[in-house]
């Protein structure tokens, strides 16, 4: 096979020439811009499955060939994560999880909080996931957010010398999931570790796209725990990661108990094994695709990687600018897109963010997210709305009426982009914000979303279980 390196990053895809169906009846090639809440999967990603699926068994704890193989190539897995995430085999361990939101709330009961460190720092800018869960288990502060949506150094220097040796963990984001900021997280990292901290970054966004190195933890900048989501990138095989120390998974209690958890078990008493936290038969397919995709990364590299993603970026945020009406948010400068993710929220003035995610589906074929992407204060913030919209807002999604939620629609993109893919988003752009869609679109109250009046489409004809 050749290089992946070699190839046109596109072909490399599976799905990526599927026609779509669009209000005018015909079909469109379906354009994704949604890479920052799923990704399609690599073909290599495909062809390691494939291969693997007749020896596929059970792992550990099995004689048969095909066990023996499956927990061969499950292990070797682990160690190509830890490798890809610039970790120390002796210092930090890789867990196989199902996605992020998992690993992090395994983190959350895993972290050894104390009496006298009972504080989490996380941010406003995070996924509710690297939030929510610390709420349950520690007293949590949120480092503040700039009204552009980036990190405030200043406050997080503040927090620190509040609160000191009180803090157990700061647990941040490594690339914002709504408007794309990279955090400056390795100088945060020294920081945290000055007054005795651990630190934790999510890089379920930032994996796909930059390099990282956790480091040594004789390196004061390292990361003590990292976890990524294999669905984010190019393997939507249901699997994840959660990479850390060593010394704080080898003593204490699981999140989750069960098979694969202990080494001996009575009826009065047990004794937790040195793979506790992973119970159950694990997702070893999931694991072989997670590694499978990684191997590709690597082969493209990660800097190029990231220059196609700046380059894509960069023509983007211009596209936008240029549209009366149309309004990116966070970092706007295209000469900036270096210090973002390809991962650009925006408005059309005067029209529901779910309203123009729906046209853009259905008469142009352009798959985009919209809402406020499981980072609600964040997107509220970025809003700018006042305490009372707010308040008012939340009233009416409790009631049921979600004609009129606040929210943003996100564009985002992935290794399979291409510039003609940003040339047909601004097109539609362009069109939707001089009001010259074709549809009359019907909004659900309960839902929100809007559909095409005459709209009917039979998915048992492209697809049947």
């Amino acid at each position: 096979m050749k290089s992946p390196a070699a190839k046109n990053l596109a072909e490399m895809f599976a799905g990526i020439d599927l026609e779509v169906p669009v209000l005018d009846g015909s079909f469109q090639r379906y354009t994704n811009l949604d890479s920052a809440a799923s990704t399609p999967s690599l073909l290599t990603v495909q062809e390691a499955v494939n291969a693997f699926l007749g020896y596929y068994s059970s792992v550990h704890r099995g004689m048969g060939f095909k066990s023996q193989l499956s927990t061969h190539f499950y292990e070797q897995a682990r160690m190509i994560v830890l490798d890809f995430m610039g970790a120390d085999p002796a210092e930090q361990t890789c867990i196989f999880v199902k996605n992020s939101t998992e690993a992090l709330n395994i983190l959350a009961h895993r972290i050894p909080f104390s009496a006298e460190r009972d504080i989490v720092l996380t941010s406003g800018m995070e996924h509710h996931s690297n939030d929510l869960p610390w709420r349950a288990v520690a007293e949590v502060h949120h480092i503040g957010v700039s009204a552009d949506g980036r990190l405030d150094e200043g406050d997080f220097d503040r927090l620190l010398a509040e609160f000191g040796a009180r803090i157990a963990l700061v647990s941040v984001t490594g690339a914002s999931n709504v408007s794309g900021f990279l955090n400056p997280v390795h100088p945060m990292a020294e920081k945290a570790h000055a007054v005795g901290a651990q630190f934790a970054v999510d890089c379920a966004q930032l994996a796909p796209h930059r390099k990282i190195c956790m480091g040594s933890l004789s390196d004061p900048e390292h990361f003590d725990y990292t976890v990524i989501s294999s669905h984010k990138m190019y393997a939507p095989f249901g699997s994840g990661a959660l990479i850390g120390r060593k010394d704080t998974f080898a003593t204490g209690a699981p999140f989750m108990s069960g098979g694969g958890t202990v080494k001996v078990v009575t009826y009065e008493e047990h004794t937790w094994g040195a793979e506790r936290d992973e119970a159950g038969s694990p997702n070893v397919i999931g694991a072989i695709a997670l590694a499978a995709a990684i191997r590709t990364l690597k082969t493209i590299s990660m800097e190029a990687v990231a220059a196609h993603e700046i380059a894509l970026t960069g023509y983007a945020l211009e596209g936008m600018r240029s549209i009366q009406g149309v309004r990116p948010f966070g970092g706007t400068d295209p000469g900036e897109a270096e210090n973002r993710l390809g991962v650009i929220p925006f408005m059309v003035a005067g029209m529901s963010h779910v309203l123009v995610a729906a046209i853009l589906g259905y008469e142009f074929g352009i798959g985009v997210r919209n809402g406020r992407f499981c980072a609600y204060p964040y997107t509220m913030q970025l809003l700018g709305l006042s305490d009372e919209e707010i308040r008012q807002a939340n009233e009416r999604i409790i009631a049921g009426d979600s004609t009129q939620i606040p929210g943003l629609v996100r564009a985002s993109f992935g290794l399979y982009n291409t510039r003609e893919d940003i040339d047909h988003l601004i097109r539609a752009l362009t069109c939707i914000a001089r009001r010259e869609y074709k549809g009359k679109y019907l909004q659900d109250p309960q839902s929100g979303d809007f559909v095409p009046e005459g709209w009917s489409v039979n998915f048992e004809s492209f697809f049947s279980l």
